[in-house]
């Protein structure tokens, strides 16, 4: 089992930039969505984006820590878009 703070600190280690929110969906520790905002995804296409982020938890994903995930990856503008509208 993983906690949010573990798993918000695995992604920021790769993406030190990046504004991460984390959200247990089961309260079991193994079925996360996690939402990320970072300027490395500008000029990528949503699965280069979504690989970053799988990339930073390949380890907790490996051994089962985390069992699933869904992502949402956002670039800090198109992250003020959605806030604004």
């Amino acid at each position: 089992m993983i906690n949010p703070q573990q798993v918000e600190a695995m992604i920021q280690a790769e993406m030190p930039d990046a504004q991460i929110q984390v959200q247990d969906l089961t309260g079991g520790g193994d079925h996360y969505q996690v939402t990320v905002v970072s300027s490395q995804f500008a000029d990528k296409g949503l699965v280069q984006q979504h690989q970053l982020v799988y990339g930073a938890l390949r380890q907790a994903m490996s051994t089962e820590a985390i069992h699933a995930l869904a992502v949402k990856t956002y670039t800090p503008e198109a992250w003020q878009a959605t806030a604004a509208s």
